[in-house]
């Protein structure tokens, strides 16, 4: 089965075995004609499923077992991300939420409160806070703007919308008791954007993620925080002023 869709401006074909994926992203459907397409294999799900046993068992967690068809869906998203620095634009994993015309982007380690600290957004905005992406969105970067976009690889709430907005800060997040709110350097804010950029095996793809992460043009904070609704407060009203 092959069908088109269009993530960050770009027409995508996807060549699949199952019918999931296609499901998954069916609000991005186009009949454009594709930039490029990615075809899967018995081979990429085998690998998905080992990476997902590897990364089970390092937790300390069982082994869970996993659809061929849910596998498909990584192992797409796997290959669309390979091939996306190539039109200037990479995966990142974060919570993507708009306000106002402007996006913001947290992001923390797995288990931090990405999403908790999102919801919390939205719970204080109400309709105003739509959110862009809760987990793997797409972030482009231009000469004059970065910009973040939704995809249907949006974690387990399922909370994205098809739209493109202007990134305007990314927030690294910690768990704290007392809530403390700073902007730092990009340098600072480095090695945590390494370590939650999608990482491209292709030498040459991996070489421009690294350039388009250096050329970012976003303000970046870090965040100290408990789950109470103060923590939005502070976070929104440091950023939207700054």
């Amino acid at each position: 089965m092959i069908r088109t869709y269009r993530f960050a401006d770009r027409n995508v074909g996807i060549a699949s075995l199952f019918a999931e994926i296609h499901e998954l992203c069916a609000l991005y459907r186009t009949d454009g004609r594709p930039d490029f397409t990615v075809q899967t294999t018995p081979a990429d799900i085998r690998y998905e499923h080992e990476k997902s046993a590897r990364k089970e068992a390092l937790q300390g967690l069982p082994p869970r077992s996993f659809s061929d068809a849910y596998l498909e869906t990584l192992a797409v998203y796997r290959k669309i991300a390979e091939r996306m620095p190539a039109f200037d634009t990479f995966l990142f994993h974060g919570s993507a939420i708009a306000v106002d015309g402007c996006a913001y982007v947290f992001t923390a380690k797995s288990g931090t409160g990405k999403s908790t600290h999102a919801a919390l957004w939205r719970k204080m905005l109400g309709k105003d806070a739509v959110m862009v992406n809760d987990d793997k969105p797409l972030i482009r970067v231009t000469e004059r703007e970065t910009i973040v976009y939704g995809t249907p690889w949006d974690g387990k709430h399922r909370l994205s919308s098809n739209i493109s907005v202007p990134l305007k800060a990314i927030c690294i997040l910690s768990r704290a008791d007392e809530n403390r709110m700073e902007q730092v350097s990009y340098e600072d804010a480095l090695p945590m954007l390494m370590q939650q950029a999608y990482r491209p095996a292709d030498p040459a793809a991996l070489m421009k993620t690294l350039q388009l992460i250096d050329g970012l043009n976003v303000s970046f904070y870090r965040l100290s925080c408990n789950m109470d609704i103060s923590a939005a407060e502070l976070s929104y009203r440091s950023m939207k002023e700054a």
